[in-house]
Parts: structure tokens; C-alpha cells; sequence
């Protein structure tokens, strides 16, 4: 699939660790890279918010590490400064911290914090949402809500799948190939609503300043200073995939009362009159529940058309790098 030298450039719409891995890897090997990405910052759901003096990672939380390869990139984030390891277990829902020897990591100043080291050096604009997508005599044309319009050679969609298939019907243009629609229409995902909230004092959460609880309403409850991120208290709640989606319409101030409530009774204190100040962060696309069996999917072998994201592959923040480092091999020609 590898161009000519001189049309070696690709758009990558989705600015997450997915799209800024493959970005990466195409401009060190001489490609003009342009990515978009309709957030105000890069990472997708490696995300931080900050608000009232604390720091909060309200998508996901850590990540482990299980292949060479993602293990190589990650000891460079930690060399860089980028990434720390955070725990080796965390208490689960009856209380428990059963320490397994695993190691889980977390950037060093959010998650945020690798996405951003990832973004250095390459052409990303962020707040562009991509409207429109138009194949060309070159390659592709991507058109943004603003008015900004980039081209290149090859297309990488990195977003999550709806809404690169959206993306491609709203256009009105190319569509993928029925087998592809058909591929691309398996991979499924179940939102999760978590809500941040900052305490007037140290929480409850235990050390090291996690609970996982894997079951309904709740899913996860954080605690960001003892993650080591915040110089204030605050609370990361994160509701059960069910709740998330029965309730994911639901007014804020109600989601915020339910989950600071659940919370509450599972640490066994009263979050709720401790909380000075909240936010709401609505992930419609959260968990992967149907993945792709392959880490991308070519869509178009001229142009090239790739998709590739948390949805393919491996499971998580390893298989969303993963993906984005294959979809780039596709590109490079460097695949088997």
C-alpha cells in the first residue's frame, strides 16, 4: 500500500493515542501528517480535566502491559517524564487490595500527559470536527465544521466507529464495501457517565487511591490526589455500563446526586456533603463490548482508506496503540 515518495502524506481524523501513534510513525518515515481532532485537547479518553484547583482523569483511569512492543513504548514514555508507574492492584469491591505484582501506569500529570507528549512535534489542530469527507483525484479531502480543510494521499479514521461511519454517510461520497460495512457495523460499545468531584478533604477511597468494582451502578471510584495527579482532593466516579446507559440522557444534577450517592455507600461516608464542586463528563462510546478481530480495517487500497482504534484488536489503552502502530504499518507497507 505504500505511495510514491512524493504523495506520501495522510489526514488522521482523531487525535487520540490510536491516531497520535500512527501519526508518529508515518512522519519518521517522511510523510506529511495532518491531524484533526474536534476536542480542545489531544487523547480522546486519556483525559484530564482540571477545575477548582484539582486535576481529575475522567475517561481512562490507568493502563497495563502485556507485549513487547507497547512495553518498549512505554518505558520511553517513562523515560521521557511522560508516564509513572501508579499501583499494583486496587481494592475491589468488598474492600479488599489483593496486590497481584501487575503493574498499572498513569501519566504523570494525567493521562492527558501522554497524549500530549505524543502531539509533540507533529501538525495536530484540535477543535476542528470533521463534517465532510471527499475523494479526490490525489487522495482524500476532509473538510471541518470551521472551515479548515486538509488533503493527503491516505485517510486513517481513528474515532470511534459510528462516528467515522457517520462521517463517511453524511458526506455522501465514498462508502465502504459491503463486507466492510458489515465488519465495521460488529464492533459495539457501552457508554459510561462519570462524574468528578471536588472534596473539601481527603476522601475515603483507600490507598493507592483506587477501587475497582466491576458491577452495577458502579464501576470505579478514583481518587486523583492519591493517584499522585491532584493537589487537591477529588473524586473520579465512574457508573456501570448499565446504569450508564439507562441513565445517559438523564440531567445532570441527577447523575451527579445518583453517583455521588452510590459512591457514598460503597465507602461507607457521605460524599455528597463533602463535595464542593462537580463536573460531568458523558462517554457514549466507553467500552469496547465487540471488537474487530484484526488490530485495523482497510476500507480502500487506492486511496487508502484505514480504520483502526480501540475497537480492533487488543482490548484498552495497549490495543488502541497497537491498532494506530498497524494502521501505519499497512500504510509503510511494513505489514504480513
Amino acid at each position: 500500500m505504500q505511495d510514491n515518495p512524493q504523495e506520501n502524506s495522510c489526514v488522521v481524523v482523531g487525535a487520540g493515542i490510536s491516531g497520535l501513534l500512527a501519526a508518529r510513525e508515518l512522519r519518521d518515515a517522511g510523510w506529511r501528517v495532518t491531524v484533526l481532532d474536534k476536542g480542545r485537547g489531544v487523547g480522546g479518553r486519556m483525559a484530564t480535566r482540571r477545575f477548582g484547583g484539582a486535576s481529575f482523569d475522567h475517561g481512562a483511569q490507568f493502563f497495563t502491559v502485556r507485549g513487547d512492543r507497547f512495553g518498549g513504548l512505554v518505558e520511553g514514555w517513562i523515560s521521557a517524564g511522560a508516564a509513572a508507574e501508579w499501583a499494583r492492584g486496587f481494592a475491589d469491591a468488598g474492600g479488599q487490595r489483593p496486590p497481584d505484582g501487575h503493574p498499572r501506569y498513569r501519566g504523570s500529570e494525567g493521562m492527558t500527559s501522554i497524549p500530549k507528549y505524543l502531539a509533540e512535534g507533529l501538525d495536530v489542530r484540535t477543535g476542528e470536527r470533521a463534517v465532510t469527507v471527499e475523494q479526490t483525484d490525489g487522495g482524500w479531502r476532509v473538510a471541518c465544521e470551521s472551515g479548515e480543510r486538509a488533503e493527503g494521499r491516505a485517510l486513517l479514521l481513528t474515532a470511534p466507529v459510528p462516528q467515522s461511519l457517520a462521517l463517511l454517510a453524511e458526506s455522501g461520497g465514498f462508502a465502504p464495501t459491503d463486507e466492510a460495512s458489515r465488519q465495521l457495523g460488529g464492533i459495539a460499545y457501552d457508554p459510561c457517565l462519570a462524574v468528578m468531584a471536588l472534596l473539601e478533604g481527603p476522601s475515603p477511597v483507600p490507598e493507592p487511591g483506587g477501587v475497582q468494582i466491576k458491577t452495577e451502578p458502579l464501576d470505579w471510584i478514583g481518587d486523583n490526589a492519591r493517584k499522585g495527579i491532584s493537589e487537591r482532593p477529588g473524586v473520579t466516579i465512574h457508573g456501570g455500563p448499565q446504569w450508564s446507559r439507562e441513565h445517559y440522557e438523564d440531567a445532570e444534577e441527577d447523575i451527579t446526586r445518583d453517583l455521588l450517592s452510590f459512591a457514598g455507600e460503597q465507602l461507607g461516608a457521605d460524599l455528597a456533603s463533602a463535595t464542593v464542586e462537580t463536573s460531568l463528563a458523558r462517554w457514549r462510546y466507553s467500552w469496547v463490548t465487540s471488537a474487530h478481530p484484526e488490530p485495523c480495517l482497510v476500507a480502500s487500497e487506492d486511496p487508502p482508506l484505514v480504520f483502526c482504534g480501540d475497537g480492533f484488536g487488543q482490548p484498552k489503552v495497549e490495543g488502541a496503540a497497537l491498532s494506530g502502530l498497524a494502521a501505519a504499518d499497512r500504510l509503510l507497507g511494513r505489514a504480513g
